[in-house]
């Protein structure tokens, strides 16, 4: 198959789609992979490590479109790389529909497959291709709060751990899932007092068991989070249903009630976000003041560490990409029932249930 790896264009997204190694590996299972020209320059890849893998290098994205069937990118397409694609061509990605209403109708309009990264499942009923890009958000979410408590950021000048004789400051993360069980591994890791917030019973016992005891748990009640987000210093929203919008679980008026300089991390604004007050930004313009409260919701939060997060994703998405490289896509997502789950837009419908559902738009099963 034709492979195309066009280069990102979100603003400050330096993460590529495939590394030169993924590449030598498809180049060796016999596909022609098209990359653009300094696709993978921003992390360190150049041109001449891609042609040693096997790519051809092409200068611009409609070369790269022109060339290919199969195209494998990091972050959802802008509007001109959706006026790009055709109805021949796979699209296998990060979307995020239920967020981009906008964004559906152009793929819609385009008549291509578009498998999506976040709803790829496993056997096990898990994200393996949302779980890397978790992983690294909810370790950031910490390091970026941590950096905006500084009073010179404009935070309330507290330091997450503390020190002997004064005491940590209050971590509140709402969600236990990937993303929630690593930011409190880099919270408790600062020295922090973490609590996390679910509905899952079974998952708070599972992070209880984790961290033995050093995390509270508690069930996610709106009186519950009302009384936490009142003494929070940090708060971290990791909320996710799978293909939907994300939950609001923190009101404006709650947010009135939080110490001022405190700061917010909305790890689910891809999908909507989870607070009230939530609005979409970027790694060149981070940060918004709400209520006195600094809100940081970049959208491609792990963009900011574009290397590890490029392996990290390689890793949980290659195997993939060789099965849709190999088979073509309806074949492949005949044979691997979760990969079949990653199918958001297909032929101009929508073929993700939770996806037409909070886009107001028919689904067509099968």
């Amino acid at each position: 198959m034709r492979i195309g790896v066009p280069k990102e264009i979100k603003v400050h997204e330096y993460r590529v789609g495939l590394t030169p190694s993924a590449v030598a590996e498809l180049t060796a299972d016999r596909h022609e992979v098209f990359v653009q020209r300094d696709a993978g320059a921003g992390i360190g890849y150049s041109d001449e490590a891609y042609r040693s893998a096997g790519a051809e290098i092409v200068d611009g994205a409609a070369d790269v479109f022109d060339a290919s069937a199969l195209i494998v990118k990091v972050k959802e397409p802008q509007a001109h790389e959706i006026a790009l694609l055709k109805q021949h061509h796979t699209l296998f990605t990060y979307l995020h529909l239920a967020a981009d209403k906008a964004q559906a109708v152009g793929l819609l309009g385009s008549g291509a497959t578009c498998v999506a990264y976040e709803t790829v499942t496993s056997d096990s009923g898990t994200l393996p291709l949302l779980k890397p890009m978790s992983e690294v958000a909810g370790r950031m979410s910490v390091q970026v709060g941590a950096h905006y408590l500084e009073k010179g950021q404009g935070g309330s000048g507290v330091l997450l751990g503390g020190v002997p004789g004064v005491a940590p400051a209050k971590v509140v993360i709402l969600g236990g899932g990937v993303a929630g069980l690593n930011a409190a591994q880099m919270a408790v890791g600062l020295g922090a007092e973490v609590t996390i917030f679910d509905v899952n019973t079974e998952r708070m016992a599972s992070v209880d068991l984790h961290f033995g005891g050093r995390v509270k748990t508690v069930y996610a009640s709106r009186v519950a989070i009302e009384s936490a987000v009142a003494d929070a210093n940090l708060l971290i929203g990791a909320v996710l249903v799978p293909g939907a919008t994300a939950p609001r679980l923190v009101t404006r008026a709650m947010l009135k009630t939080m110490q001022q300089g405190s700061v917010l991390v909305d790890i689910a604004i891809d999908q909507g976000g989870c607070f009230e007050t939530s609005r979409t930004t970027t790694h060149a313009n981070p940060i918004f003041v709400e209520e006195g409260v600094i809100h940081y919701c970049v959208a491609n939060m792990p963009g900011a560490v574009a290397r590890t997060s490029t392996l990290a994703l390689n890793n949980a998405t290659l195997p993939f990409v060789r099965k849709l490289a190999g088979l073509g896509a309806e074949r492949a997502m005949a044979l691997d029932v979760n990969l079949a789950q990653g199918l958001n837009v297909a032929q101009g419908t929508v073929r993700h249930r939770a996806v037409a559902e909070a886009l107001g738009l028919p689904f067509h099963g099968g």
